[in-house]
């Protein structure tokens, strides 16, 4: 520990300026605390300047592309020239700022804070100590509170020959000046879809290759299969139940090599991939090991979620946010928590009315591919192992009205699964071209457990394409 002449007092320390991290240090600021703001990299976190918002300007400039091959059949006929150097630009120049987190930076100093640039962690309950990036030292400690916010980074697997070549992980490929001709995408989860999606729509040959055998396969089976199927129309080639054995890089080119599929030995035999570049999106770290837990005594076997309580405290003032936390790595979750922990240190020093604690039962998520896939709550499968009595409603979104109306691009569905004890919902999906729009009533229900029966009585606008919720309500079996 920090020697009482090298400690700076301080009110609040947050160690890592994320979404949630800067949103708390920010709002404790405004209110005249004493903050600092702890960040090694970019201040605003992984979603503004490598994942959310920059693969989301690549998804929309690809969804406008696949719009104008939709025309034929429902408006005349058009020629469209994607032209990826549009997105590219757009993500550095208006989004991400060359990936230069100045203003917002600015926007947080200006509340009062204090922007110190490095790498923290604990040296006390609540004490952090920051290897400066200028080579110094410096150590606060908090009168009220430390939030940690360490996030997550790309999650790269030991494979042989990986390490060393100029593969991508989200960071890389949304800083892409151009559209790879040819792109092996590693992993079958929401940045692995959306990534692959949006660049075959400018013309790059992908091809996927999937350690299970299915994509997202933390959604409804459905999901994944309306997702393999519309990848099929669009030329995306997904390989399934491969592991990769081994990588190489030579002349401009990626070669991987694949285990047999299933992985089993003696069965079909072993696949080469070859393409110009390779895409690593096999999910996620925590970065939680690197904060120093147990200099403020606390215990932890480095791999769950590490216990807290309502007001997501590890400790007395020391809380523990965004992705580390165990609630899902969405950015709303880490807003979500930076609100609960803001309204819990404000209520204590100044007598605020607390905000409330964690509630985790409704936590909404959406991959925007095209279709748009939004999920909320418990799966049917995740459902039934809890021990719920479990009723499960679907219906084809393109047997509805809008969906007949919308035509081409309409692929998509409603499921929702019904608790039938409680008669409520517990969990829905919601997949189709608005799918993350319509999943906001579905949310709505599952976080206020609106009975069943109520949603049966409402009036549901025509012709909407969340007026097929109700026909999944009717197919509840």
């Amino acid at each position: 520990m920090a020697t009482a002449s090298e400690v700076e007092n301080v009110d609040v320390v947050v160690l890592g300026m994320g979404p949630g991290g800067e949103s708390a240090a920010g709002e404790l600021a405004a209110a005249g605390l004493a903050v600092v703001g702890v960040e090694a990299r970019l201040v605003g976190g992984e979603c503004p300047y490598y994942g959310c918002i920059p693969s989301k300007i690549m998804i929309r400039a690809g969804n406008a592309v696949a719009e104008a091959h939709r025309v034929p059949g429902l408006a005349g006929t058009v020629q469209a020239h994607p032209d990826f150097s549009q997105v590219a630009r757009r993500i550095r120049d208006e989004a991400t700022d060359n990936w230069n987190d100045a203003a917002a930076a600015k926007r947080f100093t200006g509340k009062g804070g204090v922007l110190v640039r490095g790498t923290g962690r604990l040296s006390g309950p609540r004490e952090v100590t920051v290897d400066l990036h200028d080579g110094g030292r410096r150590t606060f400690r908090a009168r009220l509170a430390v939030v940690l916010n360490p996030g997550t980074n790309p999650a790269v697997p030991d494979v042989p020959g990986l390490a060393g070549t100029p593969f991508w992980t989200n960071r890389e490929a949304v800083q892409a000046a151009d559209a790879p001709a040819s792109l092996i995408v590693w992993g079958g989860g929401a940045v692995a879809v959306e990534l692959a999606q949006a660049f075959t729509r400018f013309g790059t040959k992908v091809t996927m290759v999937l350690r299970g055998p299915r994509l997202l396969s933390r959604e409804e089976p459905e999901a994944g299969q309306l997702l393999a199927k519309v990848f099929r129309e669009e030329g995306i080639k997904v390989l399934r139940n491969r592991d990769v054995t081994a990588v190489s890089h030579k002349d401009g080119k990626f070669s991987l090599e694949l285990s047999p599929a299933g992985g089993r030995s003696g069965g079909s035999r072993s696949t080469r991939l070859t393409a110009g570049q390779l895409l690593v999106a096999t999910g996620r770290t925590q970065a939680l090991a690197g904060v120093g837990l147990s200099e403020a005594g606390i215990v932890w076997d480095g791999k769950a979620a590490p216990e807290l309580d309502d007001h997501l405290q590890l400790a007395d003032g020391l809380y523990l946010i965004g992705d580390a936390a165990g609630a899902g790595a969405f950015t709303h979750m880490s807003m979500h928590h930076g609100n609960i922990v803001t309204g819990h240190i404000l209520a204590r020093h100044n007598g605020q009315p607390d905000r409330g604690g964690a509630d985790n039962h409704a936590v909404p998520h959406v991959t925007f591919t095209d279709p748009e896939i939004g999920g909320v709550g418990l799966t049917e499968q995740q459902a039934r192992e809890a021990g719920l009595e479990v009723r499960v409603g679907f219906t084809d979104l393109a047997d509805s009205t809008r969906g007949w109306i919308h035509k081409s691009g309409n692929q998509g569905f409603i499921k929702v699964v019904q608790d039938a004890s409680s008669g409520v919902l517990v969990g829905a999906t919601s997949a189709g071209p608005m799918g993350g729009e319509v999943l906001s009533m579905l949310a709505l229900a599952v976080h206020a457990r609106i009975p069943v029966a109520t949603l049966k009585t409402m009036v549901y606008a025509y012709p909407t394409f969340h007026r097929a919720v109700p026909e999944a309500l009717k197919d509840l079996a």
